[in-house]
């Protein structure tokens, strides 16, 4: 037993001192932890900001009001008020996100019980803000709806929802740790294969099957090797450039 921990052992070091010639492998390495952490963390805009808006008010009433109002900063920008017949213009040329249409009687027919129609129209072609802004306009109108339906004595108790530990939901908090996570394990699968496929272009795979060494010392070693750089490159990552960097923070044992 004490033969076979050796033989692994040795044969580790051996991939790692193999590795630390390759320098497409070390470059690829440090790529995966640094400029594929960062660039995906501050290049991909997962949130709501800034989105621009225009209103088509054709009732006119303090609730239409109430629900101009509640698009807030940072989410949107100040709403606009543009006409019925401006709507397809503006949707075509791209100059509005979403253009939100409160047609006439809207606060009467509520009043009255009925159920009035409010049409959202998003471009799509701004795909983030786009699904996230109309499931956010969606809760936005639920809630004032709610608030105008509902007596002040009826709202005395209030459901607040708040993350733990990314409480304003920033998306670099998540992609960043997120592309750490994908990184290891896409190495952690291409390394090990990549050590076989090195042993056998410098014609070594021979040398190691003739030697008094099993299939599995073999497997082994170039596991724990691999998964030693692996993992020492994650941490680094995670303490460089994620909490370094991209002042990320992170609660908890690393």
């Amino acid at each position: 037993m004490r033969r076979h921990l050796e033989n692994i052992y040795r044969l580790g070091l051996k991939e790692l001192i193999s590795l630390r010639y390759d320098f497409v492998l070390v470059a690829l390495i440090i790529y995966f932890f640094t400029y594929a952490v960062y660039a995906p963390s501050k290049g991909t805009q997962m949130d709501l900001i800034n989105a621009s808006v225009a209103v088509v008010d054709e009732d006119g009433s303090p609730l239409s009001r109430r629900v101009q109002d509640a698009l807030l900063p940072p989410y949107f920008l100040p709403p606009v008020a543009i006409s019925v017949q401006q709507i397809d213009t503006a949707m075509d040329s791209g100059t509005y996100t979403f253009v939100i249409d409160i047609p006439p009687r809207f606060q009467a027919d509520l009043e009255r019980g009925r159920r009035p129609t409010v049409q959202v129209n998003v471009d799509a072609t701004a795909m983030i803000q786009a699904g996230s802004g109309a499931n956010h306009i969606q809760n936005v109108l639920r809630q004032e709806l709610a608030g105008f339906a509902t007596s002040s004595a009826a709202e005395s108790i209030t459901l607040v929802t708040r993350s733990k530990f990314n409480p304003n939901r920033e998306s670099p908090w998540f992609v960043a740790v997120m592309q750490v996570v994908n990184n290891t394990t896409l190495l952690a699968i291409f390394l090990s294969g990549a050590a076989l496929i090195r042993e056998r272009e410098h014609g070594t795979i021979e040398h190691l099957l003739v030697m008094p060494l099993g299939p599995t010392e073999i497997m082994l070693a170039k596991i724990w090797a691999n998964a030693l750089v692996v993992a020492v490159a994650a941490s680094l990552s995670l303490w460089l450039m994620v909490q370094g960097v991209l002042q990320v923070p992170i609660t908890g044992s690393i």
